[in-house]
């Protein structure tokens, strides 16, 4: 007995009870165990922040991964899915931070280090195991991982592995130390790397601001008594400016600007010699008169005053500070063409303090403060921060240009300067390009090593492989690897204590090596250490004493990127042990996440593997765009717009959630996610896929049909079998071929077109009555064998997508000889007598059909004409011989479809309609200017002969005054006009008429055929069985009464009835039906034994 949908059961429901099966049979450790002997397909999990719950995105990346891992695993491969944890870093640290009520770093030192990473250990293991969070999402949504077996990055095990990985870089000579600007992220006191920093942009609006600066010498003797014209959109910076940089072969004026400036309710007349770039002088404001023009290299060697005397600058020992001196990075594309260099700030000016031996004023701490000692913004921020304990500062800059102000240094400013501007990713403040010491890894040394096995790699869309991931890879920056914080991987590189020296330890064993400093001095060998924590502030406690030097820690930890860019290898410890297993795991033949790791773990993979291995850590990539909301808009908690996953998956199941995401557009484009659309899913593949089961499940019962008895040949079964079949072979084939190229949009959908079009409003539809029919004969056994056929294939090809309604479909197909889940099928590959079977002249035949029909059911709504109503003809036209030969051997079944009496094939389009054509005037009109007139008059008066050698080659010359031109296709709208009576409709082209006379005989017969359907409804709201035999009696007027008693036969065929009567028996009323405009009482009996 096949199982039967008694009630009506959700999806939900259905996959509870999948993953128990799965759990009780242990499905998943089973689908690995049964592939022990077959080749390996290598999956890398990007380990997921253990610090909070997961979101719908994550459903999103999970479902890719999902697809591809289920699919090679059905196509022979044994594919080991080993789960990970990114468990160090600053999202830790900061959730820590929160907990505790810690709002400044020196807060952290304050508690005890070791405590807090203590706190940070905890949290990540809590959310690991959290209700509510990644262990149940990945349960629940039939993601199969080993979570048991997971790797943890702050596991000793894993930092050890690290270490090994950095001291082999450190070996190459790639990792050093300098003094470098780098991006800080101020509130937590940090620097960040470029693939960090290209996360997080915002755009902000900055102050506008032009100063004014008085010259104190200058080779040019114009310039006395002149004053140079500055911009900057960062006035803090301005305390530490110590010089200014002209662009050598740029123009400069020295200009008399005159100006009122409003002063109370008056104004007064203000007159400014300034100098500026030629080509910028529309920021000046008032008149102005040109007094000299001067090439910027007759510039260099200009004085000017300091701006803001806090910090003393000793001009004998610095002659270059404050003049003017040439960059070749000065543009005058905005500002003034004149650049304020603070070299403490900025890449260009630091570079240009290296060249020109200025100084470099540092009033800033890390946290993004000023020092003391600069007046009324001592111990101000520099920009606007907001911290852990939701506290705002205030950034200095509106202040600094009220002191400028004071001092008379500003020609204007305002605050509407809009730009993009990198913010911290995990506490989204802005950040500061700050001067200072940092460690590195030497990236461009090996850059043409990195692109040039980023080619090697299958990226999934291609464009990001060779755009956005390629130009990165082009512009590639060395990477900022140390970070000024606690709970991370430590940098295990150990400095001289006179600082001449330094050493890298690659393992514990090295480590043992050292001397333990316990906190009261005493010192002890590592080697005799009980226990080894690869953490701060144990590795602190480690020194080396080689050569009569003593060597300590440097105080860093790494970026926590670098852990999980490590996940190849340190997953399994390598190389300290699982060597074997490493090498046949490396590269990964797979991996899939969002577009937002394209310059985070996807680059750090790549740049590690490349360095280490000479080889690219990933073959195939899968990128995944944004969720959005319906509107379009980020999903953010702020705008109240956050879906959150278990609440669709309760309301929907995980199943529909997944083909939704799967279906709506490729996984690289950003989605609208919209609920309606799930619904929309669930309703048309979902409902039609189990009401088809189901269809099959009822009648097969009725009929005890044996999915073993002795199927009837395929090519000895009728033609719509024969097509199915075929069709399904075809949908196999394809299916495979796009999951191949790891296309999982083009696979899935084809899935879904089948099940609706072809299985269900075609083959199943077309084929009730063989179902129907009463007793066993060879024609109802080869229904059954070949749906029972299509549905068990369709539960395999679908099993990677949506792995639990695949399974029920199984489930209830399955026999004992099967393996127990579909999940341990193997994927459909047609045998050799299986693509025999496919017959692609028939599949065209029945297209053509299905085409035909779908055209003429459109004409049918147009006309207000239902489908019961018998028509008299349809006419079929079109350029393709093939197709209207295809319609003519397909008409007797466009006949049963559309319920017309007569199909009509003919190739002259001319009987079925006239065609105009229409000048496109968006597209033509900037073309023909004046001219147009002419050639709309030339178009319009084309007929069917222009405009079908127009289709044929695309374009069509025309006559025009001064000689020929060339219409396109594009260029035109062609219209058909119909001719007679018939109503007219076109798809592509393929041309169908439609006779829409309705003759009093055919309006007796759709009289008749709407009588069988509202007894049909009356049936099924009786609950009678599909073979119960009924009585019918109705009281009908005249009109539809003489209809019925003259179809009196079939009506009685098509409802089961063994009588027919115009009367209610005595004392019964019945129920009221609607035919037309006519309401009348039917009652329906069902006749016992």
């Amino acid at each position: 007995m096949f199982k039967e949908f008694k009630e009506k059961t959700t999806i939900t429901q259905l996959e509870e009870q999948i993953l128990d099966f799965w759990k009780t049979h242990d499905i998943f450790h089973k689908s690995i165990k049964l592939r022990q002997n077959r080749p390996l397909y290598i999956f890398y999990e990007g380990p997921p922040t253990a610090n909070g719950r997961p979101g719908i995105h994550h459903v999103l990346s999970r479902t890719i991964k999902d697809i591809i891992c289920r699919y090679k695993t059905m196509s022979g491969f044994q594919v080991p899915r080993k789960a990970g944890w990114d468990t160090h870093g600053l999202p830790v640290e900061i959730a820590v931070e929160k907990e505790l009520g810690l709002t400044q770093k020196n807060q952290i030192e304050s508690y005890g280090i070791e405590k807090f990473n203590a706190a940070c250990r905890n949290l990540v293991n809590k959310h690991i195991e959290m209700e509510g969070g990644w262990r149940k999402l990945t349960d629940r949504m039939g993601y199969w991982l080993d979570l048991d077996e997971a790797y943890i990055t702050y596991h000793n095990e894993y930092v050890e592995s690290v270490w090994w990985a950095l001291k082999q870089i450190f070996d190459q000579g790639l990792i050093y130390k300098d003094f470098k600007i780098v991006p800080q992220s101020p509130t937590i006191e940090t620097p960040l790397s470029s693939h960090e920093l290209s996360q997080a942009y915002k755009d902000v609006q900055d102050p506008n601001c032009f100063i004014k600066v008085k010259v104190v010498s200058s080779p040019q003797k114009a310039l006395e008594e002149a004053q140079l014209l500055i911009w900057t959109t960062t006035p803090w910076t301005l305390i530490a400016n110590v010089a200014a940089a002209v662009g050598e072969n740029i123009d400069y004026l020295l200009v008399k600007n005159t100006r009122k400036i409003k002063q109370g309710e008056a104004h007064r007349v203000v007159e400014d010699k300034l100098l500026l770039a030629s080509s910028r002088v529309d920021v000046l404001e008032g008149e102005f008169e040109v007094l000299e023009v001067f090439k910027g290299k007759d510039l260099l060697g200009t004085v000017y005053r300091q701006i803001f005397d806090f910090l003393p600058i000793d001009r004998d020992k610095y002659p270059n500070a404050l003049t003017l001196l040439p960059g070749g990075f000065v543009s005058t594309e905005e500002g003034s063409g004149i650049v304020h260099m603070a070299p403490a700030f900025g890449q260009d000016d630091y570079e240009m303090s290296k060249l020109f031996s200025l100084p470099i004023l540092q009033p800033v701490t890390p946290g993004g403060r000023f020092t003391d000692g600069v007046g009324e913004f001592s111990g101000r921020t520099v920009k606007t921060f907001t911290y852990g304990d939701g506290r705002t500062e205030e950034g200095v800059d509106k202040e600094v240009i009220q002191a400028l102000k004071r001092m008379g240094k500003i020609y204007r400013a305002s605050y509407d300067y809009v730009h993009s501007y990198p913010h911290c990713w995990r506490t989204g403040n802005p950040v500061i390009y700050f001067a200072r010491e940092s460690w590195f890894i030497n990236s461009p040394a090996y850059k043409e090593k990195m692109v040039e096995l980023n080619r090697q790699i299958n990226w999934q869309p291609p464009e990001i492989g060779s755009g956005r991931f390629g130009n990165w890879l082009e512009e590639v920056k060395e990477w900022a690897l140390s970070r000024d914080r606690y709970w991370g991987t430590p940098l295990p590189i150990w400095v001289s204590e006179d600082g001449e020296d330094m050493l890298a330890v690659g393992s514990i064993a090295e480590l043992k090596e050292g001397i333990y400093e316990h906190p009261d001095g005493r010192r002890i060998p590592a080697a005799e250490l009980a226990e080894i924590d690869l953490h701060r502030p144990f590795v602190d406690r480690i020194v080396f004493r080689r050569n009569g030097k003593i060597y300590r820690r440097t105080p860093e930890i790494i970026d926590v990127w670098f852990d999980s860019g490590a996940m190849p290898f340190a997953q399994f410890h390598y190389p300290f042990e699982n060597k074997e297993l490493f090498e046949s795991s490396f590269p990964a033949d797979f991996i899939a996440e969002g577009v937002d790791q394209t310059r985070g773990w996807f680059y750090t993979l790549h740049n590690i593997a490349a360095a280490l291995f000479g080889k690219p850590a990933f073959k195939n990539i899968i990128v995944n765009d944004l969720i959005l909301d319906k509107t379009g808009q980020k999903m953010s908690k702020s705008k109240s717009n956050v879906v959150e996953p278990f609440e669709v998956i309760n309301a929907y199941g995980v199943d529909p959630l997944r083909w939704y995401l799967m279906t709506t557009n490729n996984p690289w484009l950003p989605k609208r996610f919209d609920p309606q659309g799930i619904e929309e899913v669930y309703r048309k593949f979902f409902d039609t896929l189990l009401n088809t089961y189901a269809f099959f499940a009822l009648y097969a019962n009725i009929d005890q049909f044996d999915p073993a008895s002795t199927p009837i040949a395929v090519e000895k079964r009728p033609e719509v079998d024969r097509w199915i079949i075929s069709r399904l072979y075809t949908l196999a084939e394809e299916v495979r071929e796009r999951m191949e190229k790891y296309d999982i949009t083009r696979a899935a959908r084809p899935i879904s077109d089948f099940a609706l079009d072809d299985l269900s409003n075609w083959y199943v539809r077309r084929n009730r009555r063989r179902f129907w029919k009463n007793g066993e004969s060879s024609d109802k056994l080869a229904a059954y064998h070949t749906l029972y056929e299509v549905l068990l294939t369709l539960s395999k090809l679908a099993a990677p997508l949506i792995p639990f309604v695949a399974e029920e479909l199984y489930q209830n197909l399955r026999t004992a000889d099967m393996p127990e889940s579909v999940h341990l099928e193997d994927f459909p590959a047609l045998s050799a007598a299986q693509k025999a079977l496919r017959d692609p002249q028939l599949e065209e035949k029945m297209e053509a059909a299905q085409k035909v029909v779908r055209v003429a059911r459109a004409l049918r709504n147009d006309t207000k004409l239902k489908v019961r109503q018998p028509l008299r003809e349809l006419v079929v036209s079109g350029s393709s011989r093939s197709t209207l030969e295809a319609v003519g051997k397909m008409a007797d079944i466009i006949k049963e479809e559309i319920n017309v009496k007569t199909v009509t094939v003919t190739e002259r389009l001319d009987e079925l309609v006239s065609r105009r054509a229409k000048p496109n005037f968006k597209a033509l009109g900037p073309r023909f200017g004046k001219q147009m007139k002419a050639v709309a008059e030339i178009v319009q008066s084309w007929e069917d002969r222009e405009i079908n050698e127009l289709e044929k080659n695309g374009q069509l010359s025309i006559s025009l005054e001064g000689g020929e031109e060339v219409i396109h296709l594009q260029d035109v709208e062609i219209h058909d006009l119909q001719k007679g009576s018939l109503a007219v409709a076109r798809e592509g082209s393929l041309v169908v008429g439609l006779d829409t006379t309705v003759t009093p005989e055919l309006e007796m017969e759709g009289i008749a055929r709407e009588f069988i359907n509202r007894i049909q409804n009356l049936r099924k709201d009786s609950d009678l069985q599909v073979l119960d035999r009924i009585r019918i009696f109705y009281q009908a007027p005249e009109k539809i009464d003489r209809a019925v008693q003259q179809m009196c036969e079939y009506i009685k065929s098509e409802t089961l009835a063994v009588d027919l009567q115009n009367r209610l028996p005595g004392g019964r009323r019945g129920v009221d039906i609607a035919i037309d405009a006519e309401t009348f009482p039917v009652l329906i009996e069902k006749v016992e034994n």
